[in-house]
């Protein structure tokens, strides 16, 4: 039978109380690797933000208490390994997609192979060897795929993956397409972590990182005919929408203070109290945001395209491994199915294929969706499963131009000593 009409005042109150219900949990006991923590990197230590830090909130001291930094270096036999493997790409279009290893990514990586021809994928991830045991337990050929490690917490990471890939990449060809996917969500951290540069962890993994990478690569995408770049948004960072505008805390850039600050700064808004569930919001408002600036200043005189898409809502994806298992795997999927709006895993990720591969999607500065079930409850553009594709709409802080140029250039000003 037919589910009931929500209203929009029931919905809010529905989703009010699960993320009520959701107790914090504490955090795990700390375990202190065996070997010393490195010194605190220069250039950060030397920010003047970073040194007039309440001690709460010091990065210094944060990395220090967890023995050392997230990404430290590359080794030689990687490089020689990934250009091995290749030459064998042939015309394939290459795709790099972060965060492959699970969740949306890995079953991207499975869609875009399993389902369009012609795609070789480089998988940037924290883990090579987890990625090349995921892969084959979803028998997913390794002559089509080639793990490369990007540590996100780490913007010299992200400079070393870049390096790495132009050296291997085929003589004369460029990169087809950037899926930047990759993302942390610590809603119940009572304290922020920090990335190796001191950045707030949201802000810098699922930001910083992929800005700098998509700076980086440019040059790269410039040199293939029809590239693309798809940074995964979210419902939560889009406040038109009844999950983003109703389900606290808001997504709220502000005047976007705490990423001119830099390092140190524990919200995007320079609010000094962190909430780590707002951290992840307005980091994907950011990641919106940026796309469509990227779409005003480069798609015209370059021809990339630059867009977003929502996937639905993954309720047992890895993005909710800080949750509770009751949480994770029976009330959250129960609630999203009830309000239409839960998509499965292997679902999602052949409608972030359909955005890379897909020639309907070949379209910049627009925002991807499937409604779905949604649309059977009264919801709207809350996502769900099946549906046809639609171009969605920012919400009005996204869209912005004033919040999109600030977010550009301090966002910019932040990963200027990566820029080689």
């Amino acid at each position: 039978s037919a589910l009931p009409t929500l209203s929009t005042e029931m919905l809010a109150f529905t989703l009010g109380t699960a993320c009520a219900l959701v107790v914090p949990r504490a955090p795990a006991p700390h375990v202190t690797p065996a070997f010393a923590a490195p010194s605190f990197a220069p250039r950060v230590a030397a920010h003047p933000v970073l040194q007039a830090l309440p001690a709460a909130y010091s990065p210094a001291k944060e990395i220090a208490a967890r023995g050392g930094k997230y990404y430290e270096g590359r080794t030689p036999e990687m490089s020689e390994a990934i250009k091995q493997a290749l030459r064998e790409v042939g015309r394939r279009k290459i795709c790099v997609i972060t965060g492959a290893s699970s969740g949306l990514g890995l079953a991207c990586v499975q869609a875009l192979l399993r389902d369009y021809e012609g795609y070789y994928v480089i998988a940037a991830v924290r883990d090579p060897a987890k990625m090349d045991q995921a892969a084959a337990k979803l028998g997913i050929s390794p002559n089509d795929y080639q793990a490369m490690k990007l540590e996100c917490a780490s913007l010299q990471s992200v400079q070393d993956f870049v390096q790495d890939l132009k050296q291997v990449l085929p003589r004369g060809r460029g990169l087809d397409r950037l899926v930047c996917n990759a993302a942390v969500y610590l809603p119940t951290d009572p304290k922020p972590r920090f990335t190796d540069q001191g950045f707030e962890m949201s802000m810098g993994v699922n930001h910083l990182s992929h800005f700098l990478l998509i700076q980086l690569l440019l040059p790269e995408l410039k040199k293939a005919e029809g590239a693309q770049v798809c940074v995964i948004g979210s419902v939560t960072g889009n406040k038109n929408t009844v999950a983003g505008s109703l389900v606290k805390p808001v997504a709220d850039v502000g005047t976007l203070s705490g990423l001119k600050a830099g390092p140190g700064a524990v919200m995007v808004d320079g609010d000094p109290k962190f909430d780590g569930a707002k951290a992840y919001k307005d980091a994907k408002a950011l990641n919106m945001m940026t796309v469509l600036e990227a779409h005003r200043r480069l798609h015209a005189q370059t021809g990339i395209v630059f867009n977003s898409m929502y996937p639905g809502c993954i309720a047992q994806t890895q993005l909710f491994r800080e949750k509770r298992d009751w949480f994770r795997y029976f009330f959250f999927p129960t609630l999203m199915k009830a309000i239409g709006s839960y998509v499965s895993q292997p679902e999602a990720g052949q409608r972030l294929a359909q955005v890379i591969a897909d020639p309907v999607a070949a379209k910049s500065g627009v925002y991807w969706s499937w409604n779905g079930d949604a649309s059977r409850v009264g919801v709207g553009n809350a996502g769900g499963a099946g549906g046809e594709i639609f171009e969605n709409e920012f919400s009005g802080m996204v869209r912005d131009e004033r919040n999109g140029q600030l977010c550009w250039d301090y966002s910019m000003e932040l990963i200027k000593p990566y820029l080689k």
